[in-house]
């Protein structure tokens, strides 16, 4: 399990989706799309932890959360910091006078250590700040040269360049600058009927561009010429899958795996474990996910991270890209080992969407009728994953059930539930 509670002492868990790990910050309308799925980390708490949170939290939502980790709804600490443009959230602590706030609740647990979401350079200062160790560090706070090898990986020049390095196979590419985008896709598409265009910095599908040849379709507005890009073949698949690493100061195990499901080229859920993978590509997936971590290990990283790849129609593999964080299905995952006697039930994370906004209290009550409704000790249902989204429409779940097959049954009636044909 990925947990952040494997040591002693409680935790301040940081949902820092407002980090320049994943895109630039300029980016404001993605990060503050991200971050409202920040409400999720508070299935990661126990009694005396803290959580900051990019946005505010609903009463209803803590009380249901609560209820079903058996965590009394006062013994968690929760601090909001304001959206602050160009700002990594553990900076803008400071910026709204919240870290002294932060210090005295700090000071009160001596065992207290940090959990981010994302191990940026603000994260590690503010670990450092508060002289407490950063999750799951034997030193404390990671080094200079982890942060920075953690940044690099990244990106996706960075893991071509080290994936190339371990063996992984990967779609033909190039990684340029904005000046040299149009020539490179250009000499791409002579060998390739459609390539896809990737910011260097990005996640979850955003800053992706498909172009086929003899139609081309540049990003719009045109990219500044210092800007980083990689463009690579595009290859025609079956399935998106990914492989959830945990390194250590000794090896590199796959915590997990599973299917993503995809949306336009972005991630829009998850179903694990992975199932019918022919047998030579899951033994490169377990192979390439442990020599990413060795990698990793040897550059002092310590914690989760995850491989993305998609599969061909003959069974093969290409690696696409890592993200060395903690991920969208980090959290889902560790909820559902906490919750369930047994860490191999099968589960899913996607959105159920609703025919019209319906408030938190009303789409619990759903589930109840419908009889999808996780309560503690079940062995099935759905839970409610992230507070109410700001259309009320669009919910966010996790469904656990012991086969695949029994949880494809529950998101069929989840969408039904809601007033949809499908999710």
């Amino acid at each position: 399990m990925i947990s952040g509670h494997e040591g002693p002492g409680t935790l301040v868990i940081l949902a820092n989706f407002v980090s320049p790990l994943a895109v630039d910050l300029a980016e404001e309308s993605v990060l503050r799309q991200w971050a409202e799925q920040a409400p999720r980390k508070l299935w990661l708490t126990r009694p005396g932890d803290v959580l900051i949170t990019p946005v505010p939290l609903s009463a209803a939502f803590r009380r249901y959360v609560f209820h079903r980790l058996g965590v009394p709804e006062n013994s968690v600490d929760i601090i909001t910091v304001p959206d602050t443009s160009h700002l990594p959230m553990a900076q803008a602590l400071a910026e709204h006078g919240l870290l002294e706030p932060l210090r005295t609740l700090v000071a009160e647990r001596p065992a207290a250590r940090l959990l981010p979401t994302a191990l940026d350079e603000a994260s590690a200062v503010l670990a450092a700040d508060l002289r407490i160790p950063v999750v799951p560090y034997e030193t404390g706070v990671p080094s200079t040269g982890t942060l920075r090898a953690v940044a690099a990986m990244n990106t996706k020049s960075g893991f071509r360049a080290v994936a190339r390095s371990l063996g992984l196979r990967l779609p033909h590419g190039r990684a340029c600058t904005g000046a040299e985008l149009g020539q490179v896709t250009d000499e791409l598409l002579a060998s390739h009927p459609r390539v896809v265009l990737k910011t260097d910095r990005s996640a979850g599908g955003h800053g992706l561009h498909f172009v086929s040849r003899g139609a081309p379709s540049p990003p719009s507005p045109p990219p500044l010429p210092e800007s980083r890009w990689v463009v690579e073949e595009y290859v025609e698949h079956t399935r998106a899958v990914s492989a959830q690493g945990h390194a250590t100061a000794t090896r590199a195990e796959v915590a997990y795996d599973g299917e993503m499901r995809m949306s336009g080229g972005s991630f829009a859920g998850y179903c694990s474990p992975l199932e019918g993978l022919p047998a030579r590509a899951r033994e490169e997936l377990t192979d390439w996910t442990r020599a990413l971590g060795g990698h990793l290990a040897a550059e002092g990283y310590r914690g989760p991270y995850s491989l993305d790849l998609v599969c061909s129609q003959d069974g093969t593999l290409y690696a696409l890209e890592c993200n060395v964080r903690r991920t969208a299905t980090t959290t889902a995952h560790a909820m559902v080992s906490r919750l369930t006697s047994a860490g191999s039930s099968a589960w899913s994370t996607g959105t159920a969407t609703a025919v019209a906004p319906v408030s938190f209290g009303d789409a619990g009550r759903r589930l109840t009728e419908a009889g999808l409704d996780f309560q503690p000790g079940s062995s099935e249902g759905v839970l409610l994953y992230a507070d109410r989204p700001l259309d009320g429409r669009n919910w966010r779940y996790a469904a656990l059930a012991r086969t695949h097959t029994r949880l494809a049954e529950l998101e069929v009636r989840l969408a039904a539930a809601f007033g949809s044909e499908e999710l």
